[in-house]
């Protein structure tokens, strides 16, 4: 290699490496932006006018509310000075960590989209974090908060069940999907069942019980 050029290849690669940061700033900047607006969260198609996420953007408009996400939807979001709730809110990753996983995930969907190789995934590759809904939910009801009419405590009423159980918000807590008791936040009597059967072997007794006589 000729001596002017090896003397100029470390200012080369410094200035390679400072426009790939320039151009990760630019990218992560504009991408918030995009995120604010959920007509861009749900604007890929794998077909002509079939957006990804059709079924979930038509229901973010039911009113009552079908599923705990348009409930939140519904209740809105104080944090917001107009306060509406957004995709994002939900999907925007919490910390630096999260944020980064939630941009390193956009853009390999952005890199398959734009080859024409991208396929609809059929859930959350990246479930959300306990941490992504204790930025609104930070405390529970405390034990003794229900009246004489409910005697029988909530499940975050049990200091037992504050601590590491193991079992993640989302585990419990079925965001997009149907069918939930919407005067019980629209949890999955099915889903949570499997769950309390992870420590109380009674649950998965009654569980197998009661699948067993409808079959």
């Amino acid at each position: 290699m000729p001596g002017s050029l090896r003397a100029a290849r470390p200012r080369l690669v410094l200035a390679a490496a400072l426009a790939a940061a320039a151009a990760g700033a630019a990218g992560w900047t504009i991408t918030d932006r995009l995120e604010q607006d959920d007509a861009f969260c749900v604007s890929c198609h794998l077909t002509p006018d079939v957006p990804l996420h059709a079924e979930n953007h038509a229901d973010w408009l039911a009113r009552p509310a079908v599923s705990l996400a348009v409930a939140h939807a519904a209740a809105g979001n104080d944090a917001r000075g107009d306060g509406g709730f957004r995709c994002i809110d939900c999907h925007g990753g919490t910390g630096a960590v999260g944020r980064a996983r939630v941009k390193l995930l956009s853009a390999r969907d952005g890199f398959w989209y734009a080859v024409g190789r991208f396929e609809e995934p059929e859930g959350m590759r990246w479930p959300l974090w306990d941490e992504d809904c204790s930025r609104c939910h930070g405390s529970f009801e405390e034990a003794g908060s229900r009246d004489a009419a409910t005697p029988d405590p909530a499940f975050h009423e049990l200091a037992v069940h504050n601590t590491d159980l193991g079992v993640a918000c989302v585990e419990c807590h079925v965001s997009h999907e149907r069918g939930g008791l919407a005067e019980h936040d629209f949890l999955h009597p099915q889903q949570v069942r499997a769950q309390c059967a992870r420590c109380h072997p009674e649950f998965e007794a009654e569980f197998e019980a009661e699948f067993a006589e409808k079959g």
